[in-house]
């Protein structure tokens, strides 16, 4: 049986995560345990990821995880936004809480970030091509 999506689909922040990451080469999206995912022939961006404030599980918050290289992850764990999402962070993936007035340019740079990490040569071609 289908887990049930967590996040409601409508959610001004998951559109525009989603208007964001669409926009790539090839991109698509599903929903991961209730979550929604985009990728292409890997999860590039996940749309509400849980994680551990003190000890304690936040779930469906309003966060986007993306996968980076080591040296660009480790940059960003000094921002107050920034964490280890749940069961993923461990595999190279971090999170950044959007809060009321996210940076849409800086989302957008995560977001692209993480799919030129996980896309093929021909992905990243049709995307330097604007095509």
């Amino acid at each position: 049986m289908p887990v049930p999506p967590s996040i409601d689909a409508d959610d001004p922040w998951l559109t525009r995560v989603r208007s964001i990451a669409l926009a790539f080469p090839l991109a698509a999206e599903k929903l991961v345990v209730g979550i929604p995912a985009f990728y292409t022939r890997k999860v590039f961006a996940y749309f509400g990821m849980s994680y551990k404030v003190d000890g304690i599980w936040v779930h469906g918050p309003r966060a986007l995880s993306v996968l980076l290289p080591p040296d660009e992850r480790l940059a960003l764990l000094g921002d107050p936004r920034v964490h280890i999402p749940g069961y993923i962070g461990p595999h190279g993936w971090i999170g950044m809480v959007l809060d009321d007035e996210p940076d849409w340019g800086e989302i957008s740079e995560l977001i692209e970030e993480s799919y030129r990490f996980t896309a093929g040569p021909k992905l990243l071609a049709a995307l330097d091509s604007g095509s």
